[in-house]
């Protein structure tokens, strides 16, 4: 093929999936304000333009280092994967992939690569030289459906599949990209998190229940949970424990967070919160980062000793699930994204002055 031939294909592949191209580079469109509520700084990283959003609340998204995030954006046109520069507010496009899952994003554990789903296929790509590879593809009659995560040693990927009624959890290497069912369900299935430690895999019933299964399909369980409906649950850091919100059916009552321990069955309460609707904790499980969704919709820090709640900013989007607050790795940021300026768009604050930083 000749170089003007080329340039001619590599167009008119730019316009099937968009204007932009996979390596582009876009200025940062980055603000900050003060919020109107507490006055202290908000960063606005990406612009209401366009949509942008982070990854699914247990994926990985945040470099070790904290310095960028792995994101999904259709700032070049249709929705892609970027990196985003968390200093400089530069975004660079990272796919170029038709029926990219942008909750699927997320980043390996050595920080040189990341998976995410397009289509029915599961995909591999290198963060320097952008470099993919087709690790897996569903087989006819199933299609993803309902999340995948990387598990914490990085050799495995965990996703959701379905036909019809009926859902399964699959598990393929990161390597080989071998697959192997570890089982099916009558009801959906959703946000599989592989537990740290061991070789087991939580994932949701809807918002009414949470299932434990062991990475061989064996000990399939539901969880003993506070009664009530569930919100954002994961894991804590050292795979110890699940933190989860606990909606009661009582709706004058407060949303509590809470703690369940599947190797005794205890569950235990964290503390109430000003009607949390999402969450994420540090990585020491000592301070979490809230969203609520009550007359005044904002973002808050509680500290687990005391339970004492501290708000940093408003943000009212028009659904606080998908506000999806988490810290950085170091627990010196908190990041979420909200609506409330136009489309959805990525928010920053520094908290190093009220959370200790932690070790990455």
């Amino acid at each position: 093929m000749t170089r003007r031939g080329w340039c001619l294909s590599a167009l008119a592949a730019a316009r099937l999936f968009g204007e932009g191209r996979k390596g582009e580079i876009f200025p940062s469109d980055a603000e900050r304000y003060p919020d109107p509520l507490t006055e202290l700084d908000v960063y606005r990283l990406t612009k209401p333009d366009y949509t942008s959003t982070m990854t699914a609340y247990y994926n990985r998204g945040i470099a070790h280092n904290s310095g960028w995030m792995l994101c999904a954006s259709d700032r070049g046109g249709s929705r892609q994967g970027f990196r985003l520069d968390l200093r400089s507010g530069e975004m660079k496009q990272l796919t170029q992939a038709e029926g990219l899952d942008p909750g699927t994003l997320t980043l390996l554990p050595d920080n040189r690569s990341f998976c995410y789903l397009a289509g029915r296929s599961l995909y591999i790509a290198n963060v320097s030289n952008l470099k993919e590879r087709e690790l897996y593809q569903a087989p006819e009659g199933w299609a993803p459906a309902g999340g995948m995560s990387v598990g914490p040693d990085g050799t495995h990927a965990t996703l959701v599949e379905r036909r019809g009624d009926t859902s399964r959890l699959r598990m393929v290497t990161l390597v080989q990209g071998v697959a192997q069912a570890v089982i099916e369900s009558p009801f959906p299935m959703s946000a599989p998190i592989a537990r740290p430690m061991r070789a087991q895999i939580l994932y949701r019933q809807g918002a009414e229940a949470l299932w434990l299964v062991n990475a061989d399909g064996t000990q399939n369980r539901k969880l003993k949970l506070a009664a009530g409906g569930i919100g954002t649950p994961n894991w804590s850091g050292d795979g110890k424990t699940i933190l989860y919100l606990n909606f009661p059916e009582d709706r004058t009552r407060l949303n509590n967070l809470r703690e369940f321990t599947p190797d005794t069955g205890s569950d235990k309460l964290i503390g109430k919160t000003s009607q949390f609707a999402a969450f994420a904790a540090n990585r020491d499980g000592s301070v979490f980062v809230g969203a609520s969704r009550n007359t005044s919709p904002a973002v808050l820090l509680l500290l687990r000793t005391g339970n004492s709640e501290r708000t940093m900013a408003e943000h009212k989007a028009s659904n606080a699930e998908d506000v999806a607050p988490l810290f950085s790795p170091d627990s010196q940021h908190i990041y979420f994204q909200s609506d409330r300026h136009g489309k959805p768009a990525i928010y920053s604050m520094h908290v190093e002055k009220l959370v200790e930083k932690t070790e990455v």
